[in-house]
């Protein structure tokens, strides 16, 4: 995933602004206690990390994938 991808995703879950804020403030411990900035800026495949926020947020499973998007084995 790009990063690019990634914030999208970001914005089509939780809209433009709150994204923003979501990924400056929640820590999660799955990227080793950083907030999805600090992670990507670490080197973080950007795809463990918005895995890391769907799970810290409970988002279905369904929707990880993206909007109109089908799981990718």
């Amino acid at each position: 995933m790009r990063i690019s991808t990634f914030w999208e995703f970001m914005a089509h879950e939780f809209g433009s602004g709150y994204s923003k804020v979501l990924a400056r403030d929640l820590v999660m411990a799955e990227v080793g206690d950083r907030t999805a900035v600090e992670a990507l800026d670490a080197g973080i495949d950007p795809k463990h990390v918005w895995f890391a926020i769907c799970k810290a947020q409970e988002i279905p499973q369904e929707r990880w994938w993206g909007p109109d998007r089908e799981r990718k084995s």
